[in-house]
């Protein structure tokens, strides 16, 4: 009887180390935001008259780079409560 409690844990610590290295997808997300937001600064800083024509791919490159964020605590979460 000890055995299975003890399996059961094992496969609950490893869910919940599965989802904090999930969560790692996070933090690129926020890394990737950042890159395009401060690519685009500066760019609009060289060329202040080119920085409105670019301001909606600015707001794509957040969109894609946002979604992988979701997409990791998605998955984050289904590590966590899914059974």
């Amino acid at each position: 009887m000890e055995n299975v409690s003890l399996g059961a844990d094992l496969v609950k610590m490893g869910a919940l180390m599965g989802a904090g290295l999930a969560c790692t997808g996070m933090g690129g997300a926020a890394i990737g935001i950042g890159h395009v937001v401060g690519n685009y600064l500066s760019g609009a800083l060289r060329n202040p008259s080119a920085a409105g024509g670019q301001t909606a791919t600015m707001f794509i490159g957040i969109a894609f780079s946002e979604a992988l964020g979701i997409f990791s605590f998605l998955v984050a979460l289904l590590l966590m409560y899914a059974q």
